[in-house]
């Protein structure tokens, strides 16, 4: 077996436009050019499979993977055949060029979607200009790209020019809760009107007014005095400013690119508005498409705050009687005493009175407010102004009536943060895959990507909640059932003993199905699907150990078996550990405890920001990092500073999430179970994100310990979960676990 196999150590011993303030506007390309370089495009071009080799070969070394040349081929057969695709492509994989490579032989631009700045960074950065230099002598030209994002991202030079330093009045004088004394907000406001003046400044100099390009960069309170928010735009047409408009600009750089990168957040918006924000494109590439569903449905849901009330009445007083300002006021404080009378949670049984009462005079005050405003025209003293007035007040509107409404396809929550300072009464979807089958798919051909998209080996549920059409599992045939019984499919005790092997390939055993092996395709009307798998050899690399002797956690926190367990495991290894915890409590309560009974440096989330405590976790070797679900997927470290990932519990969603329970109360009531439906999905890929942050190279290697016993033991969705993460090599045996940590630290 060779060095390095951590199962060994186990049994023996793993292009910018410049748009600028009161200067010179640079119009974008011109047409023609865009059309002389499509008409090269569609002349003889080079296929995904020579792009590809073309980008891998720039890079000393490089040669294009397997996993890389099975997505170029499906992706390409997708587009001629307009099929929709899902591909499971894992760590390692190198997915973004896989993609990218056929994306250039499509016409037009093509849109490629992220979940996280992380990855849109990457792909800007490293991946795109890399690849734009590396097809240029197979295209002819270097192929360009642009970053799409929400308008609310760029500055606004009608806003800024229209801002004050005493303005808006909400923001300087309305102290927050529990700000104390009445001199504070003196100082805030002087370093908020030195932090707009920056922005003034930065108007003059900058080319695409990205806040991302500004740095330092400058608070919330500070940039929303300086850009505008979608619904607050009165458009370029009517703005003072529209032909300087720096949102307008990168819209009209994405329509003249080959590529274009947004956001899941604003492809929902644009799903939702009838699909006139990202330019038209035949292609559509959603990576981290496993958070798509959610980012729909949070940009499908709205809310009711009191202070956002509170704020529209004072913007809107200007152009109102007093007594329709007054009306306002009314409802903002109405809904106020409602939520502080109403408790925390999902509304089952239709809105209580106090919140209807609200709801109803908040209907009423803004219709009242919003026929005396009138329509937005270019001849008004300040259309910006009276725009901005405006959206809120009919944003509050159609919240209002839609919780009046109370439809069986939405839910609705009140909202009270622990440290109290925030109370909103919620409304959002109760699904969006309707939604999803309605919007995504048309006219285009989508492909969607991600690490985690089988759940339990299929594609089937990840399938359905993006708005496909699935076909339900069908049961083993007699010969697939004699094959699983003869690898050991059927009985797992084999792979709890130290002495023992690997078992033949698994699909119900993480850590058996060997590297490159063919995984059983889902596919419906009009879609398929892929696995790739991941170049990393999970099985020599990793151990997978569940604890199974401890008991079933039934309290909420750390108990103290899982506590002296952690202990024995850090220990063993001394440090390196990233501990994944299902509340902030038992995060809490693991940083104290190996504070208290080691030496070791101990981060707890929370208490320095994210990206410092990252980075010292990645420089500190015997550091451990602990925390959250943020944590779950946001960290990325290669390397012996992560080698072991502790996860405290199965990461099933909390009863009081509303969406959650709602949504698996829906399918409880149709005869389901909401549990096996929703709550053990949600969880399959929290897990298996969670899991992943182990083996980020192919050098890496460790262990993931879960400290909760069902992972083992729970008949019912046990195997689900197990056969949801990589293929690690499996043991419930701790000192197996503690053995391997130990040669670790030794190494």
């Amino acid at each position: 077996m060779p060095d390095g196999d951590l199962r060994h150590d186990v049994i023996g011993a793993n292009g910018v436009v410049g748009y600028g303030y009161g200067r010179t506007v640079t119009p974008p390309r011109a047409a023609t050019s865009s059309a002389s370089s499509r008409t090269r495009r569609r002349g003889a071009r080079p296929s995904g499979a020579e792009l590809l080799e073309a980008a891998v070969g720039a890079v000393p070394g490089g040669s294009a993977r397997p996993g890389q040349q099975q997505m170029v081929t499906a992706i390409e057969e997708c587009v001629a055949t307009r099929e929709h695709l899902l591909v499971q492509a894992g760590t390692g994989t190198g997915k973004s060029l896989g993609y990218l490579a056929p994306a250039l032989t499509v016409d037009g631009p093509v849109v490629v979607s992220t979940a996280t700045l992380a990855l849109q960074a990457q792909l800007v950065e490293h991946d795109l200009p890399r690849l734009a230099k590396a097809v240029k002598p197979l295209l002819g030209r270097e192929p360009t790209f642009a970053v799409l994002k929400g308008r609310h991202h760029y500055l606004c030079l009608a806003r800024l020019d229209s801002s004050t330093e005493d303005e808006p009045v909400d923001t300087l004088f309305d102290a927050p809760a529990g700000s104390g004394g009445g001199t504070r907000w003196l100082g805030e406001a002087g370093r908020l009107g030195k932090q707009v003046q920056r922005l003034r400044d930065w108007a003059m100099e900058t080319d695409t007014g990205d806040r991302d390009e500004l740095d330092p960069g400058v608070d919330d309170q500070a940039w929303r005095l300086a850009s505008m928010p979608a619904r607050e735009c009165v458009g370029a047409s009517r703005c003072g400013f529209g032909a300087e408009c720096f949102a307008e600009a990168s819209r009209a750089r994405a329509r003249e690119a080959d590529i274009v990168v947004t956001n899941h957040s604003l492809l929902a918006v644009d799903m939702l508005a009838g699909r006139h924000i990202v330019p038209p494109h035949k292609l559509l590439i959603v990576d981290e498409a496993h958070e798509l569903a959610d980012r729909v449905s949070s940009a499908a849901q709205a809310e009711l705050v009191p202070e956002l009330i509170d704020r529209s009445a004072k913007r809107a007083r200007p152009l109102l009687k007093p007594e329709a300002a007054e009306a306002l006021g009314e409802a903002g404080d109405a809904l106020a005493v409602a939520l502080t009378e109403a408790p925390a949670g999902r509304i089952t049984s239709g809105l209580p009175g106090p919140l209807r009462e609200a709801c109803t005079l908040l209907d009423a005050a803004t219709r009242t407010a919003l026929d005396a405003i009138g329509e937005v025209k270019a001849d008004d003293p300040d259309p910006v102004r009276k725009q901005q007035a405006k959206a809120v007040l009919d944003e509050l509107c159609t919240t209002a009536q839609r919780l009046l409404e109370e439809s069986d396809h939405d839910v609705a929550w009140v909202e009270k943060p622990d440290n109290g300072n925030r109370r909103a009464l919620v409304v959002a979807p109760l699904s969006v895959a309707g939604t999803l089958a309605t919007h995504l798919y048309e006219e285009r051909t989508v492909v969607a990507t991600s690490a985690t998209l089988t759940l339990g080996g299929r594609f089937d549920t990840v399938a359905r909640a993006l708005g496909l059409e699935a076909p339900p599992a069908t049961p083993p045939s007699p010969a697939a059932s004699a094959l699983a019984t003869a690898t050991g499919r059927a009985d797992r005790s084999a792979s709890a003993r130290a002495d023992a092997p690997p078992v033949a390939p698994s699909r119900d055993r993480p850590g058996s199905t060997p590297a490159g092996a063919a995984e059983p395709a889902t596919e419906g009307p009009g879609w398929r699907s892929l696995d790739v798998g991941s170049p990393f050899d999970y099985a020599r690399q990793g151990i997978l150990y569940v604890a199974a002797h401890l008991p079933r956690p039934s309290v909420s926190g750390l108990p103290e078996a899982a506590g002296e367990e952690l202990l024995a495991l850090v220990g063993a290894l001394g440090g390196r550990t990233l501990g994944l915890f299902s509340s902030r409590r038992a995060a809490q309560q693991a940083a104290e405890l190996l504070r208290a009974r080691t030496d070791l440096p101990v981060l707890l989330q929370g208490e320095e920001s994210l990206p410092l405590l990252v980075r010292r976790f990645k420089e500190e070797r015997s550091s451990c990092l602990f925390g959250v679900m943020s944590l779950w997927q946001g960290v990325d470290v290669p390397g012996d500073s992560c080698q072991l990932v502790v996860i405290d519990r199965l990461p099933f969603p909390r009863p009081d999430e509303p969406l959650a329970a709602a949504r698996a109360a829906a399918v409880d009531a149709g005869g389901g179970s909401g549990f096996a439906s929703v709550s053990v999905p949600i969880a399959a890929i929290r897990l298996a994100q969670g899991v992943g942050r182990l083996i980020r190279s192919t050098g890496d290697r460790g262990v993931v310990a879960v400290l909760d016993s069902r992972l083992e033991t729970a008949r019912g969705y046990g195997p689900f979960l197990r056969r949801s993460l990589p293929p690690f090599w499996y043991t419930t045996r701790p000192e197996v676990a503690r053995g391997a940590l130990e040669r670790l630290g030794r190494s």
